[in-house]
């Protein structure tokens, strides 16, 4: 073995040494999902482990994934799982555990990305909205029916979608929906909106609970792939909620990616036989880069404190350094990638399973997340009904 490389992994264990007797408990804690695709296979593996180590070493089989963590953010298909692990049962609980979450979706996939017909001879391929539609009101109903909105979350949610009327991003936050009910939106309607890619599904038309704010939506995936960056910054300057937060020191961050949308490893692509990209493949191409440039320069941000962010996405190296399928099993035994400073990735030799159960370890070492959930509505309309 190199010296170089003997040196490596003695600073690397030295570091996780380290790592391991720092403080953590005063951390803000972020979990981000990726878009891309239909499947979430990625996610919904990362996010079943995640759940299920936090309840192995918390010792506690009903913890949730929100009970350590103090935000998540989410786009497109991430977003309707994230959405779903932050949604209210209306006892202060999380409507679905992870395990839930990722086999509705599953279940529900057909009717989720219904395919249907349309244009001359009916040749053109798109998705039904009403299927979609349907699917997600189911999703975000209680039993007594309340249809949940952004105020309905155990812990603030963000969801990026880009608004054709004002051309520009729009990100919905729970805590936007706190200050006011015009910036209130239901549930199902923001995983609508974040999941509208315009070459299979038409824009969606939403209006916020108060009807004073509206918004024509397209795929939030254009802008926001990895909503990671998002999340961060709405932490850094939201004093309100996060008053401890200076700076990237104070973040315990984990990134969930959802595979190339190519469909294969990054490094491969498909190309003509006249060696130009297709245009779905250039398609692909820029929206892998957007997540991947968000990973850099996150990875630069924490580049003194590597441990304190995560990134899991799936690159078709297995541990034992095959190439192989990325099914829900093979994505947590593939070996893990890690940006570095100023360019470039290095392979680990942890793979992405490991690295999701040590990441888990720093969760629960710092106990249960402090923040509280959002606050009764029936409680907060009284409250400004006395103080009037």
């Amino acid at each position: 073995m190199e010296l170089s490389k003997v040196t490596l992994e003695i600073f690397s264990k030295l570091e996780q040494k380290w790592l391991s007797h720092c403080e953590t408990a005063n951390k803000t804690r972020v979990l981000s999902i990726d878009g891309g695709g239909t499947t979430a296979i990625v996610a919904g593996a990362s996010l079943i482990h995640l759940e299920d180590q936090i309840c192995l070493k918390f010792g506690d089989s009903n913890a949730r994934i929100v009970d350590f963590f103090d935000i998540v953010a989410g786009t497109g298909i991430g977003a309707i799982l994230a959405s779903m692990l932050v949604a209210d049962d209306g006892c202060g609980r999380p409507l679905f555990s992870a395990r839930e979450a990722v086999a509705f979706v599953a279940e529900n996939n057909s009717e989720i990305f219904k395919v249907k017909t349309a244009g001359f001879l009916r040749r053109r391929r798109i998705l039904s909205g009403k299927s979609m539609d349907k699917v997600l009101k189911e999703a975000f109903r209680r039993e007594d029916g309340t249809i949940l909105t952004l105020r309905d979350t155990c812990k603030p949610l963000l969801v990026p979608c880009f608004d054709l009327r004002s051309s520009a991003p729009f990100v919905f936050s729970r805590a936007d929906a706190l200050e006011s009910p015009s910036f209130n939106f239901e549930l199902w309607k923001v995983c609508r909106a974040t999941s509208a890619t315009p070459s299979v599904f038409k824009p969606f038309n939403l209006t916020s609970t108060d009807g004073k704010t509206s918004c024509t939506a397209i795929d939030g995936g254009l802008v926001m792939n990895n909503p990671t960056a998002a999340a961060v910054t709405h932490v850094l300057h939201n004093k309100r909620d996060f008053p401890l937060v200076n700076s990237v020191e104070d973040l315990l961050v984990l990134s969930l990616g959802n595979g190339p949308l190519s469909g294969s490893p990054p490094r491969v692509r498909k190309v003509r036989h006249n060696g130009e990209c297709s245009t779905s493949s250039i398609v692909d191409i820029v929206l892998d880069g957007v997540s991947e440039t968000v990973d850099q320069m996150l990875g630069n941000a924490f580049c003194w404190n590597r441990a304190d962010y995560v990134r899991i996405q799936a690159n078709g190296l297995n541990s034992d350094g095959t190439v192989g399928p990325r099914e829900a099993d093979e994505v947590l035994h593939e070996r893990g990638v890690q940006s570095l400073p100023f360019g470039g990735k290095r392979l680990l030799t942890e793979t992405n399973g490991q690295r999701i159960e040590g990441f888990v370890k720093r969760l629960v070492a710092s106990g249960k997340s402090s923040l509280p959930p959002s606050p009764c509505k029936d409680s907060t309309i009284s409250h400004l009904a006395n103080g009037r």
